[in-house]
């Protein structure tokens, strides 16, 4: 009987809730699922950032994109990156659609998106991240030192990369 029971209590109570409360057990990569709404990233993304200085957009990224310079630049996207870590708006699979999205105008860069990303020289990246995109929700991250920068930017662009 107690069996019975538990086969019950399995079946028709625990198995529904998920779908009841709108939880999904397994996300895809490329959407966010939210309050039953799919939301997908966009790309390619348009928009106007501020042009880096000439000095900037010659720089080339000096680091070997090395397992250890990725996984530090890992590190700083998700954990350690001041004021705030980077997958809070970028999101953790880097495709603009972070916890803080839906409240952000524009939304953040989708890094998933190659045709977005992949023409944006390092120094252009580099000059963003420690000084900021006026008109965006992006700060400024003046506390990284140059290394921690180009190993962001390493990260960064393993997003777009076809063979992950």
């Amino acid at each position: 009987m107690k069996q019975k029971i538990l086969l019950w209590m399995v079946l028709f109570i625990t198995l529904p809730a998920p779908l009841a409360w709108g939880w999904t057990l397994v996300a895809h990569p490329e959407k966010k699922v939210e309050g039953g709404l799919e939301f997908e990233p966009i790309c390619p993304q348009f928009r106007k950032t501020q042009q880096a200085p000439e000095e900037y957009l010659k720089l080339k990224n000096p680091l070997p994109p090395s397992h250890e310079n990725i996984f530090a630049g890992q590190t700083l996207f998700h954990f350690d990156a001041k004021p705030g870590p980077c997958r809070v708006c970028h999101g953790i699979s880097g495709n603009g659609l972070g916890f803080l999205f839906r409240q952000l105008s524009p939304s953040p860069r989708n890094f998933t998106c190659s045709q977005t990303v992949d023409p944006l020289p390092d120094g252009q990246l580099f000059w963003i991240i420690r000084n900021g995109s006026p008109g965006t929700a992006m700060p400024a991250f003046k506390n990284l030192d140059e290394d921690q920068i180009w190993q962001l930017i390493h990260y960064i662009r393993h997003f777009s990369r076809k063979e992950q």
